[in-house]
């Protein structure tokens, strides 16, 4: 199959070409403009009929042309400059001779009679306006006609309003898009449900023939950055079949009746082109909630969305067109869309495991020399939550990293640097700090350390710095889990709570005062201790009710119903006083433990002072009081 492309926009012409005839057009209109100001403007002096016949007797005028309305001629000069007036005179002097006058006729019965006395040559004319018109209005028009119709088939014409309502969808095949199941990893299940798709594209019959139907519609629901798009191009380049992809926001204009149009002109396409794959990216941008906002009910995306919806019921199951879209935000969408005969199977994809991160690393790494002792295990264990287009960036950065500091090989601590970026931000090496707040930010750093090291169900430290990373953070502890975790106990999330109050306690213990660098740290464990009693049922006060909406039922009963609908006033007051005394006990428990090991955690922040950046096994050989004598480390780790 070759490649196809297309595209709602109609030929485009030269650019060169264009702008030098724009520049000619242009050019022209201007020496029209002073051609016409030369003809027109010519000097010329206005006399009273009365001093024209005084001219005539004297005979000293010339050449004269007579209308009904007007005379027109040329003075003799100098001699005629002492029958004119003053100002008259003088203007015809400046200006030489001869010099043309014209004069307002008026009712002279005896007028031919004294220019012929006088023998002076006359003759006539009829006043008419359209020469003059012609040309002061009529080329003027003509020329701005020229530049105006010049500019409107530059920018589209008449076909920019007669292809509105096409979409601006593009076909692409295999060769284009270059993507298979083999470039994507860590979202086999994914994959495994799509190959039915990709089979069925293939080969149609084998289904038909036992009366089976292809899903109309997958729905690909996942947080940004998982391979949504990705994995739908795949399917197209695993199934050498016309691949349509549209965004969900190109759909709607501020036209009424446009995004309808441009959902009719892409079902059109397709069907042409069956068997092809439809994808429409952001698909909440096109499928929100009907009437949950606060705009009418009537609008130009809810039309446009009706017209999805009617389209998608239009076209028969085994058409050969498959609809796949994507989203990170399936709670906002119209529950119309996702009933069977829509999007019947939906497909979702979580952040990868371990063992996902590894294989994503590794596709990422493929065409990247990395030196013999990088450990991709390593790495996938000290990325939790990356997805693959972190993964993706953390393997850039490592190279350009690498290759700044002109390496053979991409080694660990290029890939350090660049997981450190990626949590942290860039290192602010500009960034100047006092002694005071150096040493406020190693205790603090060395308190939620300490803290960590000594719960139970906290993550091991791999790595503490009090060098500045990223817009605010002026130190940073990194805990890396030994496993992916999906289910927390009520005493792991408590662990969790100290660690984050660590560093708040550690300045309280050490300074007698407190400073703005927990202010994240208590902004976490406030939203964690809400969690805790509102969702997990963690409280004995509160009970197993949970309080509070979920996104769903926001999205589907709008924000004005939702606001103050799901607890009283009481139980609200409740639950602040439950989270607080929550973070109380948390607070006491920090300080007991800190307080027992002062001398630990002064310990940890006078080698915080001294090398910035602590490893983990500095940082067990200084809680366990070993000696720590060895060659300092870069900031960079």
């Amino acid at each position: 199959m070759k490649p196809i492309q297309r595209s709602s926009r109609g030929p485009r012409k030269s650019a060169r070409w264009s702008d030098a005839t724009t520049i000619a057009f242009t050019l022209f209109f201007f020496l029209l403009a002073a051609l016409q100001f030369l003809m027109f403007q010519s000097p010329t002096t206005e006399v009273a009929y009365s001093d024209f016949q005084k001219l005539v007797a004297a005979r000293q005028v010339e050449n004269l042309e007579v209308t009904p309305t007007q005379i027109r001629g040329t003075l003799r000069m100098p001699g005629a400059a002492s029958l004119l007036p003053a100002s008259d005179a003088t203007a015809a002097k400046n200006h030489g001779e001869p010099w043309r006058f014209t004069t307002t006729r008026v009712a002279d019965d005896k007028l031919v009679e004294s220019l012929s006395a006088a023998g002076i040559r006359y003759t006539g004319d009829v006043d008419s306006a359209w020469p003059g018109m012609l040309l002061s209005w009529a080329l003027p028009l003509l020329a701005l006609f020229f530049v105006w119709n010049l500019l409107w088939r530059r920018s589209g014409g008449l076909q920019q309003y007669t292809q509105m309502g096409k979409t601006n969808a593009h076909i692409l095949v295999q060769d284009e898009t270059g993507i298979t199941f083999d470039d994507i990893a860590g979202i086999d299940e994914a994959k495994a449900e799509l190959r039915q798709l990709v089979a069925f594209l293939r080969d149609a019959e084998r289904y038909r023939r036992l009366g089976g139907k292809i899903p109309k519609g997958v729905l690909i629901v996942g947080a940004p950055g998982t391979g949504k798009t990705l994995l739908a191009k795949a399917v197209a380049g695993e199934a050498s079949v016309p691949f349509f992809s549209v965004s969900g926001a190109a759909f709607v204009e501020m036209f009424v009746g446009v995004g309808a149009a441009r959902v009719r002109d892409l079902f059109e396409q397709a069907q042409a082109e069956a068997p092809c794959i439809i994808f429409i990216d952001e698909l909440d941008a096109l499928g929100k909630v009907r009437g949950a906002g606060l705009t009418s009910s009537n609008d130009e995306r809810e039309q446009t969305l009706n017209q999805l919806l009617i389209e998608m019921d239009g076209f028969k199951s085994n058409s050969g067109v498959i609809i796949l879209a994507a989203t990170n935000r399936p709670e906002t969408l119209d529950p119309a869309l996702l009933r069977p005969g829509r999007f019947d199977r939906h497909i979702a994809i979580d952040r990868p495991d371990l063992i996902g991160r590894r294989q994503i690393l590794a596709v990422h790494t493929r065409h990247v020399k990395i030196a013999p002792e990088v450990d991709l295990n390593e790495l996938a264990s000290r990325t939790p939550g990356f997805v693959g287009a972190d993964l993706a960036n953390v393997v850039n950065e490592a190279a350009l990293h690498a290759a700044e500091a002109d390496k053979p090989a991409v080694d660990m601590s290029d890939f350090d640097e660049a997981i450190d970026r990626a949590m942290t931000g860039m290192e602010r090496k500009s960034r100047v700090m006092n002694a005071q707040e150096k040493i406020t930010i190693a205790y603090h750093e060395a308190g939620h350390a300490l803290v960590a090291y000594s719960r139970k169900h906290c993550d091991p430290v791999k790595k503490v710095s009090i060098i500045p990373r990223g817009v605010a953070a002026l130190g940073y502890t990194q805990q890396v889990p030994t496993e992916d975790r999906y289910v927390l106990r009520y005493g792991e999330l408590l662990d969790r709570l100290d660690a984050l109050l660590g560093g708040r306690v550690a300045e309280e213990l050490i300074f007698g005062d407190v400073s703005t660098g927990a202010e994240n740290d208590l902004e976490r464990a406030t939203a964690m201790a809400r969690h805790m009693v509102t969702r997990y049922g963690m409280s004995k006060r509160i009970g197993l009710a949970t309080v509070g909406g979920s996104p769903e039922q926001m999205a589907s009963q709008g924000l004005d119903r939702w606001r103050g609908s799901f607890c009283s006033d009481d139980t609200a007051r409740l639950v602040d006083e439950v989270i607080r005394t929550m973070l109380d006990d948390a607070h006491t428990r920090v300080s007991a433990t800190l307080a027992t090991q002062r001398s630990t955690l002064e310990r940890i922040a006078r080698l915080l002072l001294e090398r910035e950046v602590l490893d983990q096994q500095m940082l067990q050989e200084a809680i366990r009081g070993v000696s720590t004598e060895r060659a300092p480390e870069t900031a960079a780790g």
